[in-house]
């Protein structure tokens, strides 16, 4: 039997019809950019995320850089000042930081839950700390009571990558509108995905987002007048469109998603493999299913001569890449097990109850 990773064919066939339509709708119109498709998806995502603005971008890297660009433009930040992150994320967090000459303090991830380890910040944040930065990775909340604590206590801004957790709570708030803004990817493979890529930013401050709009504009908010210098980064009106139709569907999708989580978690009975610790259910929603295996490399061999795809996120941890070679010294050992042991099981609204338990089965017989 063939489990693909995760098939983008199937996930776009189940709305294939409406996506059709409203493709076709925007075709029909003649306007293809800022336009009321952009209008309606921004409004319908600030209401689902629970945030009263919602900005349109290019792609979720943009939607980060223009948060930590429009703080520097507001006065709030300068370059220079330090950014707490998580080690254990993937390397556009960071670059957004590093992007707009700040520095990025990186802080090791709890091993039972692989999100930043609430415990280790207070010992990072100095005089020059301006923000934390916490990442829903692989769909989970990473946010906590301690780091909202934190982030009163010394004066952080709260920024959210949200990349990978779209429809994911934290005591009954939607991720995306816990901090002071979130960037958001809809890159095709997200809970929320594109058909090519697209991101977005939330937040409840009007002068920011009005910043963003604008440094995503060429740095215009009127034609023709420039406050800033600005870049093109704007989501065009098909894929606002095509996204204003899925996320109609996207708690449903979350829920299958979530059906087949739970019967990883307990069918999957190998103790080779440590699975996900899922203490609240709202908490998390399966971007990813991730396990981690000190054989990693000859599971997922196993598993590929079975017929069942898989993916390592990520295989080099970004203090280890040769684009931040003054790290690479660096010792993390948390993130570097992570990195090393980590693998993706097929995960997807469209998988069949016979291919999850094929890879159950398949999981168990490794």
């Amino acid at each position: 039997m063939q489990v693909p990773f995760l098939s983008l064919k199937d996930v776009t066939n189940k709305y294939k019809d409406e996506i059709h339509e409203a493709a076709l709708r925007v075709i029909d119109s003649g306007w293809y950019l800022q336009g009321k498709e952009n209008e309606k998806f921004e409004a319908d995502y600030a209401n689902y995320i629970g945030t009263k603005y919602c900005v349109g971008c290019a792609n979720g890297l943009d939607a980060l850089i223009w948060i930590f660009r429009a703080y520097i433009e507001l006065g709030v930040m300068k370059p220079g000042d330090e950014v707490i992150v998580p080690a254990n994320t993937y390397i556009a967090t960071i670059l957004a930081i590093t992007e707009n000459d700040l520095v990025p303090v990186l802080v090791e991830p709890n091993i039972n839950t692989l999100e930043i380890d609430d415990c280790l910040i207070e010992s990072k944040i100095t005089a020059k700390t301006k923000a934390i930065t916490i990442v829903h990775l692989y769909g989970q909340c990473a946010y906590t009571d301690k780091i909202g604590e934190l982030c009163k206590k010394y004066n952080l801004k709260l920024i959210e990558d949200n990349a990978q957790a779209h429809g994911c709570m934290f005591n009954g708030t939607k991720t995306g509108a816990i901090g002071d803004a979130a960037g958001h990817s809809f890159y095709p493979g997200k809970n929320l995905g594109a058909l090519g890529d697209a991101g977005a930013v939330t937040t409840n401050d009007e002068a920011l987002a009005k910043a963003i709009r604008s440094l995503a504009n060429y740095g215009s908010a009127k034609k023709y007048v420039f406050q800033y210098t600005g870049r093109n980064s704007r989501l065009d009106e098909i894929q606002a469109a095509i996204l204003d139709v899925k996320l109609k569907h996207l708690d449903d999708d979350v829920a299958l998603r979530k059906s087949v989580a739970r019967r990883y978690i307990e069918g999957i009975k190998n103790p080779k493999i440590t699975l996900p610790k899922v203490t609240d259910w709202n908490q998390h929603v399966f971007h990813i299913f991730t396990v981690l295996c000190e054989q990693r490399d000859e599971l997922q061999k196993y598993l590929e001569s079975k017929g069942i795809g898989t993916n390592i996120h990520y295989p080099i941890p970004p203090h280890k890449q040769e684009c931040y070679k003054e790290w690479n010294g660096m010792r993390l050992p948390v993130t570097e097990k992570i990195h090393a042991q980590e693998l993706s099981l097929p995960m997807s609204p469209c998988l069949t109850d016979e291919q999850v338990q094929w890879v159950i089965d398949c999981v168990n017989g490794f």
